[in-house]
């Protein structure tokens, strides 16, 4: 092989490599978002790093369960039954979101910030009315 074509055949081969690993550099290694107290307010629990250390810190008599992530400081409504109804998270501080359960499957709100105020979760099923979790 000349000198010239071995120049070329190891310019093209770097080039090669080098395009290859921007593309596989350019896919995400995760979806999942990440958030810390009011910049977690609205978005989707699920889809959040949030998930990853939620517990359960209060049910309601209906089953209505209030989420909470120490990582993000936030916290959502979560519910599963077999009664159709709406649930919602509140804190004290007017803060809210809710979402329509229709009795099959898992539904959940999206989260509002938890960082040093508090939340809970209620449920409300036409006509029994509303029930919520302690505040926490």
């Amino acid at each position: 092989m000349n000198p010239l074509t071995r120049k070329l055949a190891t310019v093209g081969s770097a080039l090669g490599l080098a395009a290859s690993g921007l593309l596989l550099a350019s896919a995400p290694a995760s979806a999942a978002t990440s958030c810390y107290g009011p910049s977690c307010t609205g978005l989707d629990p699920s889809t959040s790093v949030c998930q990853n250390d939620a517990r359960t810190v209060a049910t309601s008599s209906i089953g209505t369960e209030l989420r909470y992530s120490p990582t993000c400081r936030s916290a959502w409504a979560r519910q599963s039954s077999n009664t159709s109804m709406t649930v919602w998270v509140e804190s004290n501080t007017g803060l809210g979101q809710s979402a329509y359960y229709t009795g099959s499957g898992t539904v959940w709100t999206s989260m509002i910030d938890d960082k040093g105020i508090v939340d809970r979760a209620c449920g409300y099923i036409m006509g029994f009315g509303a029930t919520c979790t302690s505040w926490y």
